[in-house]
């Protein structure tokens, strides 16, 4: 399978699962924070789209909960 293939796969598994959950903040954010997640992992060698998305996932939560804290503050 193609890198490109590799990619795509792994953005949809990752924003499929996401949505489901209502984890999505805003789009173009979210894409670019998964996109650039995988891109990095590719980048160490990883291949298997499920091990890019799951990982994707698990960093966008972990973003989303730092800043978090801070956007609620914001707004009360």
């Amino acid at each position: 399978m193609s890198i490109r293939c590799t990619v795509e796969s792994a953005f949809f598994i990752a924003w499929s699962c996401l949505e489901q959950g209502g984890e999505l903040g805003d789009p173009d954010q979210t894409a670019n924070f998964l996109l650039d997640a995988i891109e990095a992992q590719l980048r160490r060698g990883e291949r298997r789209q499920l091990m890019l998305a799951n990982r994707a996932i698990d960093a966008w939560r972990a973003h989303a909960a730092v800043s978090r804290p801070s956007r609620d503050a914001r707004f009360g």
